[in-house]
């Protein structure tokens, strides 16, 4: 069997599907069976191809046709296309959340990858979850590896209007418990919003994490923008074939990519694009797959001050058709170039200023000019405080101005559930100046840090006409969904945070601008409270959701499993005959 001609080092599955002995005759003589000819393992890498279909999550439920292309380009470059299912981390129909399985379907790439004869990976991501758990399994082997996203759906519309996915849900659904909107015309809307295959077509966490993958260098530029259905997509899938072929050959892996400038380049480019909030605890969780010590204070640091130049919903007008065909997050990179680190490299073999050479905008609406930004600041914001010591997060380019600086009465939710139960009784005690906090929603207190931090407003407060209010949890939000909402408060309740010691009737004090989350309760009434806490139980006393509760690290460290950090490489394994 050939060796690569290019380093001159036998290709890994070699190890499997090389030698004239009875081992090799057993795992080629079954790969056969589907029809591959000698020379499908005669000198050629093997092509992994993970993909996340699946018809519960109909964000990627367009991958068998995508597939296709991406292994008709291996085939071009002369490699063996082999496509391999790992759990869908679907979010929109996953329960508890979808955040809960994040590290599962990590897991599952991670284990995937390295027990099979692969000597590189296409990564096929697009629903929110999929992207980061392929992305920090694959990490955690270190083959070369490449990431395509499914793509956005089209511009959603509806009765003369575009209509954004997630976003206007938020809205619609706000409309209809204060009465401006009725429950058919509610209904009508649904058919309108989600028109074709991809994922959401705001600027929320699917279209952000694909965004993150084309800023970090692990895809080819244009991954972020290209519609599901536009036949771009398809080719982009085609060349990324190609390109994987080359990385083997070239033994580019994740690790020489994802260094510190690779990470502080895509939080840069979060903030430009006014990504999503969930960004945050994936790129901690991917960080700490690589051994790189990014944390919240970098993306204070880094991010905060970059202007958010992006006009999309939520935290605009526009979605995510128009921002592909104003340039895509090419424009937007070339625009905040001086702020990039160039010399970082990406999968195409280029540097990020290489890519960058004769990127043009062909749309100031949708992508601004620097001198006129959607907002200042678009970076996070990451506050610290006696009731979030360890850091909480808020979203400048979603939030309403005028409650940045905020000191309101609490108004406590001690469950989702409870919220539920009490949020639109008329005889809710709550104000519009009051700040609504709900426990119990963290990574071990839900379990899986649900987004459910965008707590709707009281009906009582929304026919008054207001459409914010500060809200403060330990949850994460859809990157879809927007308003002054303070997350990821760490430690959670659940894990003896202050957020478990609010009680209704204390005193907060929100103050962006100084990066303040303050409970204005004395530290002696705070201990005594302490001592009337219960430790709380885990959500099922065996299975993987007890692993999870037992090993989860808090928000501010992504999140992550504390025994999957780091990279474990994909030395071969032992025979399994």
């Amino acid at each position: 069997m050939s060796n690569d001609s290019t380093n001159n080092k036998p290709f890994r599955s070699q190890a499997w599907l090389g030698g004239v002995d009875r081992d090799g005759f057993i795992h080629r003589s079954w790969l056969k069976n589907s029809g591959l000819p000698d020379d499908a393992f005669d000198g050629r890498p093997i092509i992994g191809i993970c993909n996340t279909f699946s018809e519960l999550t109909p964000c990627n439920a367009h991958f068998r046709d995508l597939v296709e292309h991406i292994k008709r380009g291996v085939l071009d470059a002369g490699g063996t296309p082999l496509e391999f299912p790992v759990f869908s981390c679907g979010e929109t129909l996953l329960r508890p959340s979808a955040m809960l399985f994040r590290n599962l379907a990590a897991m599952d790439t991670e284990e995937a990858i390295r027990g099979n004869p692969i000597d590189g990976v296409v990564l096929m991501c697009g629903c929110d979850k999929t992207t980061p758990s392929l992305v920090m399994g694959a990490a955690s082997c270190d083959l070369p590896t490449l990431v395509v996203s499914g793509g956005p759906m089209l511009n959603g519309r509806f009765r003369g209007q575009e209509i954004g996915s997630g976003t206007h849900v938020w809205k619609f659904s706000e409309d209809v418990r204060a009465g401006k909107m009725d429950s058919n015309d509610f209904l009508a809307a649904e058919s309108g919003m989600s028109r074709s295959p991809g994922h959401c077509n705001t600027m929320g966490t699917a279209s952000s994490m694909a965004s993150m993958a084309e800023a970090l260098g692990l895809a080819l530029p244009g991954n972020a923008a290209y519609p599901a259905v536009d036949a771009n997509r398809n080719r982009l899938g085609r060349l990324s074939g190609r390109r994987i072929v080359d990385l083997v050959h070239e033994d580019i892996r994740p690790s020489q990519i994802l260094q510190r400038p690779a990470f502080e380049n895509a939080i840069r480019v979060n903030g430009a694009i006014g990504g999503s909030t969930n960004a945050v605890v994936h790129l901690l969780a991917i960080a700490g797959r690589v051994g790189v010590d990014i944390t919240l204070d970098d993306w204070d640091r880094v991010g905060h001050d970059v202007p958010c130049l992006v006009d999309l919903m939520p935290s605009g007008r526009y979605l995510m058709e128009d921002f592909c065909y104003a340039g895509g997050l090419s424009a937007v990179m070339k625009r905040i170039e001086n702020l990039l680190d160039r010399d970082a490299l990406t999968v195409n073999g280029h540097t990020v200023g290489d890519n960058l050479e004769g990127v043009e905008c062909y749309n100031d609406d949708v992508i601004r000019p620097l001198d006129q930004p959607l907002t200042e600041t678009g970076g996070i914001a990451v506050l610290r405080g006696n009731l979030a010591p360890d850091g909480a997060v808020i979203k400048p380019s979603a939030a309403s101005p005028e409650l940045m600086q905020h000191h309101g009465r609490a108004v406590v939710f001690e469950s989702l559930e409870d919220f539920k139960a009490r949020v639109d009784d008329p005889d809710l005690d709550i104000k519009a100046d009051d700040i609504m906090v709900l426990k119990g929603a963290g990574p071990k207190g839900y379990p899986g840090m649900a987004e459910v931090g965008n707590m709707p407003l009281p009906a009582k407060i929304l026919e008054q006409g207001v459409r914010d209010m500060v809200r403060l949890s330990d949850a994460r939000m859809s990157g879809t969904a927007f308003g002054t909402v303070v997350l990821h408060v760490a430690p959670e309740s659940t894990a003896g945070g202050v957020l478990a010691l609010v009680e209704t009737g204390d005193q907060i004090r929100l103050d962006t601008q100084s990066r303040e989350l303050t409970l204005d309760v004395d530290d002696a009434e705070l201990a005594n409270r302490r001592e009337y806490l219960t430790t709380p139980e885990p959500p099922m006393s065996g299975g993987y959701q007890k692993m999870y509760f037992d090993h989860v690290e808090q928000a501010d460290r992504g999140a992550d499993l504390d025994f999957l950090r780091g990279c474990r490489g994909a030395e071969v394994p032992r025979e399994n005959h």
